[in-house]
């Protein structure tokens, strides 16, 4: 028996250029392990650029290598040893390697349990997760403050606003063009900022005098400038990516030196890396999880669908392209050449 995955074979400066669609033995779980049979994958296209073109500082890539975060599948298989999964439970990981491929064996602990197998708990378990810790862990919001989320009508700026929303905080969402507008203020965000038509750095010095009090930049660029010079005393400017910088490398910009704008207010510009914060994980999730299922909170998922693993390329290139709103999701039909579920013990 065998399964399909995409793996990566050569560095590139595209994904596509750079993986290849391959089959793999379907091999039985060892002990401690799971095998799942997955059902979607969430796409992460900037970041699947950066390894394609080896430019991840804190991931070694060893070629050939499985490509892929996160993924939501069936149990099929359960090794010895294993508790707390069964045959037929629906699970999540977000696990580098375990998204891009129909199926996956790893330890258990790479898995949490899902309550079925719609897309939308996959969204909250990664792109969810680090919404809530960049927003409450590195950005520290209080109740009723300002906050400036870049990309807001993405799948990661979606749930950011409406966390801040939560928090009553007003909300400002930076975003290109009107559908997306429209979007994040049916989201409850405050002032919409249209990048295309309006000058951002311009619109928060005119219209926010006291500053921003947290800001969460997936930008880079001239919206982290506009951002910068517009933080409020004590203000929290959170980095959360850096889409415009899909080389890996630093822009260099010759201008006054970080510390000019920090200093006097007190600013601090905060790193956030979700890779880093796994202790954090499943409180963040089981929170998520509870909003969700009260209907607290929504999980918008891009209009555009993508079917099966030539689909991801697509689904890559779509993300990639500013275009989509929502988080990008692709479902992955059962392999025919995978075995019915059955038990290793």
């Amino acid at each position: 028996m065998t399964y399909r995955a995409i793996r990566l074979e050569r560095f590139a400066p595209s994904f596509r250029d750079g993986s290849e669609i391959v089959s793999l033995p379907l091999d039985r779980p060892g002990p401690g392990e799971i095998r799942v049979r997955n059902v979607y994958c969430g796409i992460n296209g900037i970041f699947d650029t950066q390894i394609a073109r080896n430019a991840v500082d804190y991931v070694t890539v060893k070629l050939p290598t499985l490509t892929g975060v996160e993924a939501l599948g069936i149990v099929e298989a359960v090794g010895d040893g294993v508790d707390g999964f069964s045959i037929g439970d629906a699970v999540v990981t977000v696990r580098f390697r375990g998204g891009y491929r129909e199926a996956n064996i790893g330890p258990a602990s790479d898995f949490c349990l899902a309550p079925d197998d719609r897309p939308e708990w996959l969204a909250l378990a990664s792109t969810g997760v680090s919404a809530l810790l960049a927003l409450e862990h590195a950005g520290a919001v209080r109740d009723g403050e300002t906050v400036a989320v870049s990309a807001a009508a993405g799948g990661l700026g979606h749930l950011i606003v409406q966390l801040a929303k939560r928090r009553g905080c007003h909300v400002i969402g930076v975003c290109g063009g009107k559908e997306k507008g429209d979007f994040v203020r049916g989201l409850g965000v405050d002032r919409v900022i249209d990048y295309r038509s309006e000058d951002v750095r311009a619109v928060l010095a005119a219209e926010y005098p006291r500053g921003i009090d947290v800001a969460i930049d997936t930008v880079s660029g001239a919206i982290f400038d506009a951002f910068l010079a517009n933080m409020a005393e004590h203000g929290r400017l959170v980095v959360a990516g850096a889409a415009q910088d899909l080389d890996g490398k630093p822009e260099i910009v010759t201008g006054p030196r970080i510390a000019h704008s920090i200093y006097y207010k007190g600013v601090s510009v905060r790193g956030f890396m979700n890779g880093l914060l796994t202790e954090h994980w499943p409180a963040a999730r089981a929170r998520l999880f509870a909003l969700y299922a009260e209907g607290a909170i929504t999980v918008h998922l891009d209009r555009v669908t993508f079917t099966g693993l030539e689909g991801i390329y697509g689904a890559v290139d779509r993300l990639l392209s500013g275009q989509s709103m929502g988080k990008v999701v692709v479902r992955l039909p059962h392999s025919q050449d995978c075995s019915p579920m059955e038990s290793a013990t």
